[in-house]
């Protein structure tokens, strides 16, 4: 159901801006590079407390784009995609490390603890679909994948409402990771042999 509604995200949205994007003869890594710069500055953002404004900045569809250009263009690489994986979680660690700064001025420990618990298991998340895959499984499963993460952030920083998303996003990566781990356990217990497709 998630992997629909991103892939009519993609369709709809993130591909026609690539297309315009393309025109500019912009190469899909040097995407991928500024997308990770804008989120550093999102991070500033959030840091200084502007966290309605982070919010809405998180929301734009820059970070995305850069895999939609390289499909619309015919440019996908291996690299493109390892650089792009690389930086989203790059990316996602400087924005909770911009709100649990803003926290820390203010001296909120549950909501530094609760960025924290959010961090690993967001981390977590991505490792096991990236170890799964290393190994020949396939793991494109579980509630929050990174799009997921990130609209639910933005909503609550929009909303006035991070605590109740800061707990969205610590329950529900955890509970993902247990998605992928089980659905892998019951790939492997058919007897598929690591490293095959």
């Amino acid at each position: 159901m998630l992997a629909r509604l991103r892939g009519s995200l993609s369709r709809y949205v993130t591909e026609p801006l690539a297309r315009i994007v393309a025109r500019t003869g912009m190469a899909p890594n040097t995407l991928t590079l500024l997308g990770f710069l804008f989120n550093i500055i999102v991070a500033w953002v959030l840091a200084q407390g502007h966290l309605f404004l982070g919010g809405f900045l998180i929301c734009s569809a820059f970070d995305l784009l850069d895999g939609a250009l390289a499909r619309v263009t015919g440019r996908v690489t291996a690299f493109g995609a390892i650089l792009d994986s690389t930086l989203d979680r790059f990316s996602e660690a400087a924005l909770l490390f911009g709100l649990s700064v803003f926290y820390l001025v203010q001296y909120r420990i549950p909501e530094v603890l609760l960025i924290y618990v959010v961090l690993v298991g967001s981390l977590a998340v991505s490792y096991v679909r990236a170890r799964a895959e290393g190994l020949g499984l396939e793991c494109e499963v579980g509630l929050l994948a990174r799009p997921e993460r990130v609209i639910i952030l933005a909503l609550g920083l929009i909303f006035n409402q991070v605590l109740i998303a800061l707990w969205i996003l610590a329950v529900l990566t955890h509970v993902t990771v247990g998605q992928r781990l089980l659905h892998l356990w019951r790939q492997t217990r058919k007897g598929k042999p690591s490293g095959q497709g």
